[in-house]
């Protein structure tokens, strides 16, 4: 497969191109949009392999090219697999000599949330468009960190909440704007699961790793209420604890917040390991509308008070979420999600945390 170095320059220029746009200039567009962006996964745990890879299967604006990982066991099998060749195989510590590879053009972190910023930051100043997933990092100093890095060097940056992408999703947003059943006024959402994460290794038991239920899930409630309301909180309360602390000694087993937004709008929201909850519910001055489930990788669907159904969107999360990210890079327009997102959130998860530690305080943002 033949990738000249023309075409590596096109696609620098793609990721430039966004800052032209924003101040008024048109985007790059040339007949190289029609290539496939080559995307290479670092991590390759049970999002990569039951999740991402198959989506790429399903893109029509990028594939699969290549992996970086820390577990050698897994090379031959992702090789066999996908096609794999060689020199598009790295580890974390050669991460940075994918600069010198023309077959990838996007790098897509699935690392644990602690080491995310350090794998974006390396993706980034190696050249190469950056997706992260979520939460983008562990704080809001880590997020800014990964946002300085691509725009320093050029390239886009998106953050992987593939529900922004789902079709349900989207209708939700364009209620909260459009005001279809009048103003917001409430938005109740929880995401949990009862999980049992055994073995002191694993990551979502390891607070500096980015475990605990909000972190790990949090971020789901919380970007809901934001894009529901189409505003920013102002402040936040929030209070977490665990029950199996045997599991969860040092991390959030169960988090419960309250997100208050301008003109009185208020958010409760819920997230666990220890049981399962999974919706969206948002009131209105003139009626209601739900989405339940609202997060899982399928059937996302809904009601609204005047009997409208939103059924669920039979396509591929994944595979829609990375093919639209892919457009904005070929196209030289902002992604869905920019890292200014998952920044936003991050500041939010940091908050509850401190509301807690203070008994519940009203933690100001």
């Amino acid at each position: 497969m033949a990738h000249s170095s023309s075409r590596r320059q096109f696609i620098k220029q793609t990721g430039t191109a966004l800052a032209v746009a924003s101040v008024g200039f048109p985007a790059i567009l040339t007949s190289r949009t029609t290539e496939k962006l080559g995307v290479a996964l670092v991590g390759l745990g049970r999002y990569s392999t039951g999740r991402l890879a198959p989506g790429l299967q399903r893109t029509e604006h990028c594939e699969l090219r290549g992996i970086v990982t820390g577990s050698p066991e897994k090379i031959p099998v992702w090789q066999e697999r996908y096609g794999i060749p060689d020199r598009n195989v790295y580890s974390y510590e050669t991460l940075p000599e994918i600069a010198n590879n023309d077959d990838i053009d996007v790098v897509y972190i699935v690392t644990p949330p602690g080491v995310h910023a350090r794998d974006a930051v390396k993706a980034a100043e190696a050249g190469k468009h950056v997706w992260c997933e979520k939460p983008m990092a562990m704080d809001a100093d880590e997020c800014q960190a990964v946002i300085d890095a691509a725009r320093k060097n050029g390239v886009q940056l998106t953050i992987g909440y593939r529900l922004q992408h789902e079709p349900n999703t989207q209708t939700i947003i364009r209620y909260g704007r459009e005001e279809p059943y009048g103003a917001v006024t409430e938005v109740a959402s929880g995401a949990g699961y009862r999980g049992a994460h055994r073995g002191p290794d694993n990551w979502r038991r390891i607070a500096h790793l980015g475990g605990g239920a909000l972190y790990d899930m949090g971020v789901y409630p919380i970007n809901a209420a934001r894009y529901a309301t189409g505003m920013e909180p102002i402040a936040v309360k929030g209070r977490q604890w665990s029950e199996r602390t045997e599991m969860y000694g040092e991390v959030d087993e169960f988090t419960e917040f309250e997100l208050e937004f301008p003109g009185g709008v208020v958010a409760k929201g819920e997230t666990s390991f220890g049981k399962s909850t999974n919706y969206l519910d948002v009131t209105c001055t003139e009626g209601w509308y739900r989405l339940r489930p609202f997060q899982t990788y399928s059937g996302v669907q809904g009601t609204t008070s005047d009997g409208t159904r939103l059924p669920p969107d039979p396509h591929h999360q994944q595979a829609r979420q990375m093919d639209d990210d892919a457009l904005a890079i070929k196209e030289g327009t902002a992604p869905i999600v920019p890292g200014e997102e998952g920044l936003a959130d991050i500041r939010i998860v940091r908050a509850i945390m401190e509301s807690s530690r203070q008994d519940g305080a009203r933690i100001a943002l």
